[in-house]
C-alpha cells in the first residue's frame, strides 16, 4: 500500500493514523534473521505459530507458575503492587485507581511565562505559542532543585501535532494538499513542537504547580531554538547546508518522542520520525518522491525522507530536500539541553547514532560508564546503546560532557540460543570501510540504520522505550509489527503479523551495563489471553483488566519495579481498551503479572512515566485525547474534528477542543505510589 492509498484510505481518521499505517512498510531491505526468526529457532517455530509454547520453554519464558496448577487450585503469590486494579475501558475522561489524585498540571496552550498571554484557541498565534506549553506531551522528565524534592524542572516532549482538532475550520489537511495550511499556521505548528522546560513546586497541600514566574520556564523548538553538532558528524560535508555552510548550528528539533534524564540533571530529547517533516515537490508518475537526482538517495530511502506529512517546506525551504539535501541529515539525533541554564545552547550529540530514536534511556555500569540505550522505532529496525569511553567522574557529570561523544555506539543481534551480541558501529572495523561507502565515522552514525544492516543486527519489531536497571536488566518494549510474515517470526520476534507486541528482558554479562555480551529472554507476550490465536502469554493471575497491547514507554521505580505505558494507535479497537498505566512484575512467581492502574480518556496515548526519587509522585503525559481509533468509540463512531471531538478533556468545555495534558499521579494521605 503506497502513501496516497493510506492517506485517502477512509480506516484512518486522522494523519497520526496514516502515517503509522505508512510506517508499516519497512525501509530495512536487511536479510538477515530478524527477531522472529530467532525466537522460532529458539522456542520452536510450529508451536510459535500456534500461539503455543511447550513446557519447557514456558518455564523458561514465565517461569514455573505458568504451568503448575490453574489459579483457583494454587495459593497467590505475594503482589509487590499495592493497590486495587482499574477496570478497563473506554470513554471520554481519565481514570485512576481507588485511593490515587489524577490532577491535570499543564495543558497545551497554558501559559508557561511571566509575560505569555492567556491562551485564545480561536486566535493562535506562533509568538504566543513560543511562551505557552506545547502540543502532544510525551516525554516527562523531573529533576528535584532543593533537598527534599518539593521544587523541581520539569521537563517534557512535544511530539507532534494534529490539526484536524488544533485548529478551527481546518480538518484534516494530509488529504487535501495543505490548501488551507498557511505559514501562519504551520509556523503555529511548528512553535507548538520541540520542547518545554519548566520550574514546579509541591504546596503544603501536596498539590504540584508551575512557578510561572521562574526564570528557567522555556520553550525549545524548531521554529527557533538554535542548536550546536557535536561528535563526529560535526562539521561533515553532509551537514553543511546553504545557510549553515559551517555544519556545526542547527535551528530546533522535532518529532521529540521519548527521551531521557543524565545522571547530572540534563535532559535528553530524542529526535524520532523526523523523516515525516521533509518537502520535494519532484514527485514521480505514481506520486512517490523521484529521488533520482539526489546525491543522498540511498540513504533517504533507508530513512523514509522525504516523508511528506507536513508540507513546512513549502513555506520555510530547510525542510524542502530540493533546495536543501542535506538538513535531514542533521535531525535524528539525541539532544542534549541544560534545564538550569537557559543561557546553554542545547547540543546534537552525532555520536549517539541517527535514527528514529525512540528514547535515551540512561544508566552508570558498574564499571562507571555511561550508558544509553535507544530504539529505532520501525517495523524491522534495531536496539542500540552507547558505552562512553570515560568513566562518570564529578568532573564531567556537566552538560555538554565528553561522555556523549567520546565512546561507542553499538547495535544489537538477539541470538537464537538466547544469548545477545552487541556489535560495534566504528569506521574500519569489518564491514564500515569505504568499499561499503563508510570512508569516515561521520558516515557511520549519519547512516547507522546502513551500518546496522551491514553488521548483521536483528530487525525488530519497533523497538521504543529501553529501560535499564540497577542490576545489569534492561527492559525492551517492541510496540507490534503487523508486517511480520509467517516466514519473518525469529526467536526475539515470535509472532506473525504481532498486532499487540511484547517485552523482552535482557541480562547484561556481570550485571554491568557496558558488556558487549549478554543473554535476553520474553517477559510476556502481549494480546488477549483468551484468544488461542493472539499467542499471548501472561501470568496466570493476570485479571481481563490487567493483559495490554502495545508497549511503548516504561519505568523503574525507586523499588525496582516496572511499569509500562501503552501506545495502542488507532488500533485500540483490537482490544476495547484504551491506552492505560500498568504495573508489571518481573520477579519471582508473580512474574508476568499485570494490573491497570491508570487509563486515558478515548483515542488518547499514555506517554511518561516519570516518578520523583521519593516515588511520592508520578508524572503522565496523555498524548492527542480524543484522536485515535474514534469510528470505534461507541455512540461516536466518526472522525474527530476541532468542531466535533470525540471528547473534549480535560476541559469538559464547549468552546475548547481536547488538549493533550500531563497528568500528576499522588497518592491520597501521601506515600509512595502503590506501597
Amino acid at each position: 500500500m503506497d502513501r496516497k492509498t493510506i492517506i485517502h484510505d477512509p480506516e484512518f481518521g486522522n494523519k497520526a493514523e496514516a502515517f503509522e499505517a505508512f510506517d508499516d512498510i519497512p525501509t530495512n531491505p536487511s536479510r538477515t534473521d530478524t527477531i522472529g526468526d530467532v525466537i522460532a529457532a529458539r522456542y520452536g517455530r510450529r508451536d510459535l505459530l500456534k500461539g503455543l509454547l511447550g513446557v519447557s520453554a514456558a518455564a523458561a519464558l514465565y517461569g514455573t507458575s505458568s504451568i503448575v496448577a490453574p489459579r483457583s487450585a494454587q495459593a497467590a503469590a505475594a503482589d509487590r503492587f499495592n493497590f486495587a486494579e482499574l477496570t478497563w475501558g473506554n470513554d471520554e475522561n481519565h481514570h485512576i485507581a481507588e485511593g490515587y489524585n489524577a490532577d491535570v498540571l499543564l495543558r497545551w496552550g497554558d501559559p508557561i511565562t511571566a509575560d505569555a498571554p492567556e491562551f485564545d484557541v480561536m486566535n493562535q498565534t506562533a509568538e504566543a505559542q513560543l511562551k505557552q506549553f506545547g502540543y502532544n506531551n510525551d516525554y516527562v522528565g523531573f529533576w528535584p532543585l532543593n533537598e527534599d524534592g518539593s521544587r523541581g524542572v520539569l521537563c517534557v516532549n512535544h511530539e507532534y501535532t494534529n490539526e484536524e482538532v488544533m485548529f478551527p475550520g481546518v480538518g484534516r489537511q494530509d488529504r487535501d494538499g495543505f490548501a488551507k495550511m498557511t505559514k501562519e499556521l504551520v509556523d503555529i505548528e511548528m512553535a507548538a513542537h520541540g520542547g518545554t522546560v519548566v520550574e514546579i513546586a509541591r504546596g503544603t497541600d501536596g498539590k504540584w504547580a508551575l512557578v510561572k514566574d521562574s526564570p528557567l520556564n522555556r520553550r525549545i523548538t524548531p521554529l527557533n531554538t538554535e542548536m550546536t553538532l557535536s561528535g563526529p558528524a560535526a562539521g561533515h560535508d553532509r551537514v553543511k547546508t546553504n545557510a549553515d555552510p559551517s555544519g556545526m548550528k542547527v535551528i530546533g528539533t522535532i518529532n521529540n518522542c521519548a527521551g531521557g534524564m543524565t545522571p547530572w540533571g540534563t535532559y535528553l530529547l530524542a529526535e524520532e520520525n523526523f523523516h515525516g517533516y521533509f518537502w520535494t515537490e519532484k514527485l514521480d508518475a505514481e506520486g512517490k518522491p523521484d529521488l533520482s537526482e539526489q546525491a543522498e538517495a540511498a540513504s533517504m530511502k533507508r530513512y523514509g525522507v522525504p516523508g511528506l506529512w507536513y508540507n513546512w517546506g513549502q513555506h520555510h525551504e530547510r525542510f524542502n530536500i530540493d533546495v536543501e539535501p542535506n538538513e535531514s541529515n542533521r535531525f535524528g539525533y539525541i539532544v542534549e539541553v541544560d534545564p538550569t541554564d537557559p543561557a546553554a545552547t542545547p547540543i546534537k550529540h552525532t555520536a549517539l547514532g541517527r535514527f528514529r530514536h525512540e528514547g535515551a534511556e540512561t544508566t552508570i555500569a558498574s564499571d562507571g560508564r555511561l550508558v544509553i540505550y535507544s530504539g529505532d522505532d520501525n517495523r524491522f529496525d534495531y536496539q542500540y546503546k552507547w558505552v562512553s569511553r570515560d568513566v562518570v567522574t564529578p568532573e564531567n557529570s556537566v552538560f555538554g560532557s565528553t561522555l556523549l561523544s567520546e565512546g561507542t555506539l553499538y547495535v544489537a543481534r538477539f541470538n537464537a540460543d538466547g544469548t545477545i551480541d552487541w556489535l560495534p558501529l566504528v569506521h574500519g572495523e569489518g564491514p564500515l570501510t569505504a568499499a561499503n561507502g563508510f570512508n569516515s565515522q561521520a558516515d557511520v552514525v549519519i547512516d547507522a540504520r546502513l551500518a546496522g544492516d551491514l553488521l548483521g543486527a536483528t530487525p525488530m519489531d519497533r523497538p521504543e522505550d529501553a529501560q535499564p536497571r540497577g542490576d545489569g536488566k534492561v527492559y525492551v518494549m517492541l510496540t507490534n509489527n503487523s508486517r511480520r510474515k509467517a516466514e519473518q517470526v525469529d526467536a526475539a520476534n515470535p509472532r506473525a503479523e504481532s498486532n499487540f507486541g511484547h517485552i523482552i528482558e535482557i541480562s547484561e554479562d556481570g550485571g554491568n551495563h557496558s558488556a558487549t555480551r549478554g543473554t535476553w529472554d520474553i517477559l510476556v507476550l502481549c494480546g488477549d489471553p483468551k484468544i488461542a490465536e493472539v499467542g499471548a502469554r501472561w501470568h496466570p493471575e493476570t485479571s481481563e483488566n490487567g493483559w495490554f497491547g502495545s508497549p511503548d514507554n516504561c519505568a523503574i521505580d525507586a523499588d525496582g519495579r516496572l511499569w509500562i505505558s501503552t501506545d495502542q494507535g488507532g488500533g485500540w479497537g483490537r482490544t476495547g481498551k484504551s491506552d492505560g498505566l500498568y504495573s508489571l512484575e518481573t520477579e519471582g512467581e508473580k512474574r508476568g503479572h499485570s494490573k491497570l492502574f491508570y487509563r486515558c480518556p478515548v483515542g488518547g496515548e499514555l506517554c511518561g512515566p516519570y516518578f520523583t526519587p521519593d516515588s511520592e509522585t508520578l508524572f503522565l503525559a496523555v498524548q492527542h485525547p480524543g484522536t485515535d481509533g474514534t469510528k470505534d468509540f461507541k455512540g461516536f463512531e466518526r472522525d474527530s474534528t476541532f468542531e466535533d471531538p470525540a471528547t473534549r478533556w480535560p476541559d469538559f468545555d464547549a468552546a475548547m477542543p481536547p488538549r493533550p495534558s500531563v497528568v500528576v499521579v499522588t497518592k491520597q494521605g501521601g506515600g509512595k505510589i502503590a506501597v
